[in-house]
C-alpha cells in the first residue's frame, strides 16, 4: 500500500465526510423556508391591515434591503473570522423575524420582519453556502456547490407550500405557520453549534478593515458571468413571489392560498430539479439554458395576462424557477471551482448582490406602475423589460464562454 501524505486526496476525504456538507445545507434550507413562508399570507394581510400593491412591493423590498446590507459585510467577516461567528447572529435575526411575522398587525411590523429575514438570508447565502463548500473538501467542490445551491431553492419552495397548506386548513393560520418555522430554525441553530465550522480566513495584520465586497481580479469574469444570468433569473422569481398572488387573485380570480403557495413551491422545486438534471453540463450550457428559461417565463407572464389563464401563469412560474436555478448553479459552480477558499464567502456575497439589486428594484417599480396604470400593464411592462435583460445576459455568456 502506498504511503499517504498529509495532502493526499484520501486523507482530505476522510477529514471531510459527506454528511457534514449535507447537514450544513440544512442551515440554508431552514432560513429560506422562513424567507418565503409569508408569500401566501400577503393577500390576507393586505385585506386585514389594508395597503396598496405599491406598499406590498415595499414590504417585499425591505427583505432585499436587509439582504443587500448584510451581504456588504457578511462575506468578508466570514472569510476573516470564520463561518460560525457570522451564522449565529444571522440565525438570531431569523428567530426575531419569525416572532414578528407571527404577531404582525401593522405594515411596520411586516417591514421589520421582512428586513430581518433578509439579514438572515444574507448571512446564509454568503457564510452558509461557503460553509457547505468548505465541509465538502477539495475533491467535492462541484458537488458541494450543487448542494449549496439546491438547499436554497428547496427551502424557498417548502416555505410557501407549508404556509399555503396550513392557511387552507385553519381559519387563523399565521401563528401555527410561524410556530413550525420557529422549531425549524432552532434545529438549524443546533446544527451551527455542533458542526466543526473551522476558520478559513487569512490571519492578516491588525490593519484589516471592512470594505466593499470584492474578489481577486482573476475572478471578476467568473462573477460577472454568473450575475448576467442569475440576476434576471432571481428577479423573475422575486416578481412571482411579490405579485404572483395578486395576479392570481385580482386578475385571474384564483384566491386559494394553497394555489398561491403551491405555485411558489412548484417554482422553487423546479429550480431544485433542474439543477440536478443539469449538474453534469458545461457551465456555458447551464447559463444559456438559464437565460432561455427566463425569457420564456416572461413570455408566459405576458400570455397569462392577455388570456387571463392561471395555468399559463403557473407554467411561467416554473420557467422562472428554472432560470433562477440554472443561473445560480452556474454562478456558484464558477465560484467553487475558481475562487480561493479565503475569498469564497465574499464571492458568494458579490454574486447575490448583483442578483438581488434588480430583484428588489424591478418589482418595487412594477408595484408603483400597477397602482398608476393597472395590474395588466404593470406586469406586461415588467416581463418585456426583464426578457430584454435576460437576452443581453445570454448573448454575453455565449460570446465570453464560446472558447471554453
Amino acid at each position: 500500500m502506498p504511503f499517504l501524505s498529509p495532502s493526499h486526496p484520501a486523507d482530505e476525504n476522510a477529514a471531510h465526510p459527506p454528511w457534514r456538507m449535507w447537514t450544513a445545507a440544512w442551515i440554508i434550507t431552514a432560513v429560506f423556508i422562513l424567507s418565503n413562508s409569508a408569500t401566501p399570507l400577503y393577500v390576507r394581510w393586505q385585506a386585514t391591515i389594508g395597503f396598496s400593491s405599491a406598499t406590498l412591493t415595499v414590504i417585499f423590498a425591505a427583505y432585499i434591503l436587509g439582504l443587500l446590507l448584510t451581504l456588504l459585510i457578511a462575506g468578508q467577516l466570514s472569510d476573516r473570522y470564520g463561518r460560525k461567528p457570522v451564522l449565529l447572529p444571522g440565525l438570531a435575526a431569523a428567530l426575531v423575524a419569525c416572532l414578528l411575522f407571527a404577531s404582525a398587525h401593522s405594515v411596520v411590523m411586516l417591514i421589520a420582519a421582512r428586513f430581518l429575514s433578509g439579514v438572515a438570508v444574507g448571512v446564509v447565502v454568503s457564510a452558509g453556502m461557503a460553509a457547505v463548500v468548505d465541509l465538502g473538501g477539495p475533491d467535492r467542490k462541484r458537488h458541494a456547490s450543487l448542494i449549496a445551491s439546491v438547499s436554497m431553492v428547496l427551502g424557498a419552495g417548502l416555505g410557501p407550500l407549508l404556509a399555503g397548506g396550513i392557511a387552507l386548513s385553519l381559519a387563523k393560520p399565521v401563528i401555527p405557520i410561524f410556530a413550525v418555522e420557529l422549531v425549524v430554525l432552532l434545529t438549524a441553530l443546533t446544527v451551527v453549534l455542533i458542526l466543526p465550522l473551522k476558520h478559513h480566513g487569512t490571519k492578516a495584520d491588525h490593519g484589516w478593515r471592512l470594505h466593499l465586497p470584492s474578489v481577486p481580479r482573476a475572478n471578476h469574469r467568473h462573477l460577472l458571468l454568473g450575475i448576467a444570468i442569475f440576476g434576471p433569473g432571481i428577479t423573475a422569481t422575486s416578481f412571482v413571489l411579490a405579485l404572483g398572488p395578486s395576479l392570481l387573485s385580482h386578475l385571474l380570480g384564483v384566491t386559494s392560498p394553497l394555489i398561491a403557495g403551491g405555485m411558489a413551491c412548484a417554482m422553487f422545486l423546479t429550480a431544485t430539479g433542474v439543477q440536478f438534471a443539469a449538474r453534469q453540463f458545461a457551465v456555458r450550457t447551464i447559463f444559456l439554458c438559464g437565460a432561455v428559461a427566463t425569457i420564456l417565463a416572461m413570455s408566459g407572464i405576458v400570455l397569462a395576462v392577455i388570456s387571463a389563464n392561471a395555468a399559463v401563469l403557473i407554467v411561467a412560474a416554473l420557467l422562472a424557477g428554472s432560470g433562477q436555478g440554472l443561473g445560480q448553479l452556474g454562478g456558484l459552480t464558477l465560484i467553487g471551482l475558481h475562487v480561493p477558499g479565503n475569498h469564497r464567502a465574499e464571492a458568494n456575497a458579490v454574486l447575490n448582490i448583483g442578483g438581488y439589486i434588480p430583484a428588489g428594484l424591478m418589482p418595487v417599480a412594477t408595484g408603483f406602475v400597477i397602482d398608476k396604470a393597472g395590474l395588466s400593464l404593470g406586469a406586461t411592462t415588467f416581463a418585456v423589460v426583464l426578457a430584454v435583460i435576460a437576452s443581453i445576459g445570454g448573448m454575453t455568456v455565449f460570446r465570453k464562454l464560446a472558447n471554453d
